[in-house]
């Protein structure tokens, strides 16, 4: 058992349950997942079989029904719908398959936003450095409509990174994406991974993407079905 202090994410019969009393529907069974600080993570299985819902409840996007979970620190478990928005502030990057950019911002504006929201004095200036990291400083005045697809994900690292969150979440990065530029992204989002530190878990019904990763987990009707070391993960280990 790792202990506690090294996990950016501990789990423990974690349960999330929609629908009405007469209806309920199980959406995870039962979870149990400790993520180490720093780890690359990829989460497979088919549609309908819990991996975005798990990634709500890992990030604060939606509250477990039942069980216990911490996340960087903070009790997730304990908290109602404002605190987990309050905790997920500056500990949490997320980057989603449809980029989700506020339109009436420019690139700029989009990255610096969650930094003034975690209370940056310099939100500005680090979007416009973390733009540059990306690659799209020349972008930063221009709005999401005036981007390509692979220049808006681009923003949506940027956004993600942009306040030095401890975990950065995935979902399906590469989906809206052709081949070239899903593998431009995968590259860039491990690389500004790597130089933040940050634990990443990725959803991805990419099997090339996931041997990318150091661990995988597969999911199957609403629990975890396997949970694998890589060669990447192999490598992660011996190295250090």
């Amino acid at each position: 058992m790792n202990n506690s202090s090294s996990l950016a994410v501990s789990a423990r019969n974690l349960s999330l349950t929609l629908g009405s009393s007469a209806n309920p529907v199980e959406i995870l069974r039962g979870i149990d997942l400790d993520i180490d600080h720093g780890e690359v993570v990829a989460l497979l299985g088919p549609s309908g079989s819990g991996k975005s819902s798990l990634m709500a409840v890992l990030s604060g996007l939606e509250r477990a029904s039942s069980g216990s979970l911490m996340v960087a620190g903070e009790n997730f478990a304990e908290l109602n719908e404002d605190g987990l928005a309050a905790a997920r502030r500056g500990r949490i990057g997320i980057v989603l398959q449809a980029f989700h950019l506020l339109p009436t911002m420019t690139a700029a504006e989009n990255v610096a936003t969650p930094m003034e929201l975690a209370g940056s004095s310099d939100a500005s200036e680090q979007a416009v450095a973390e733009l540059e990291a990306v690659g799209l400083a020349h972008r930063a005045d221009h709005y999401p409509t005036q981007l390509s697809g692979g220049e808006q994900q681009r923003v949506a690292i940027a956004r993600a990174t942009a306040p030095r969150p401890a975990l950065i979440f995935a979902d399906e990065p590469t989906g809206n994406l052709d081949v070239a530029t899903g593998d431009d992204i995968v590259e860039l989002l491990f690389a500004r991974r790597e130089e933040t530190g940050a634990t990443l878990l990725i959803i991805t019904h990419d099997p090339a993407l996931a041997q990318k990763c150091e661990r995988i987990l597969t999911m199957a009707d609403g629990r975890i079905v396997s949970d694998t070391q890589t060669d990447a993960g192999s490598v992660v280990q011996a190295a250090q």
